[in-house]
C-alpha cells in the first residue's frame, strides 16, 4: 500500500439517514484531502459524521479513518483549537 497524500482530491459522503429527508450536508468534492478531513472534523457536525465517509481515489475511509488522517503528524493544515486546549492556554496566560 503507497502512503496516503493529503494533496490527492477527495470526495465527502454524508451517511444514509432514513428517517430524516435529507443528512446534515450533501456530498463535498474538495481539491485535496487535506481540505475534506479538516471540514469533516471541525464543520460537520458529530451526527453527520457518524455514518459519512471519505472517498479519497480508490481508498475509503470511515469516521474513526478521517479522525486518524486529522490527528497523524503528517496532516499537513492548522488544526482549530479545541475548545478545552483553547481555555486552558488562556488561564495559563493569566
Amino acid at each position: 500500500m503507497r502512503p496516503f497524500s493529503y494533496d490527492t482530491a477527495a470526495e465527502l459522503f454524508p451517511a444514509a439517514i432514513r428517517k430524516k429527508k435529507r443528512a446534515g450536508f450533501a456530498y463535498r468534492r474538495f481539491g485535496t484531502a487535506a481540505e475534506a478531513v479538516r471540514f469533516a472534523i471541525e464543520e460537520l457536525p458529530a451526527d453527520s459524521l457518524n455514518g459519512a465517509y471519505l472517498q479519497v481515489e480508490e481508498a475509503r475511509f470511515d469516521q474513526s479513518g478521517i479522525r486518524s488522517l486529522y490527528e497523524s503528524e503528517a496532516f499537513p493544515l492548522e488544526r482549530r483549537p479545541r475548545p478545552a486546549a483553547a481555555a486552558e492556554e488562556k488561564a495559563d496566560a493569566a
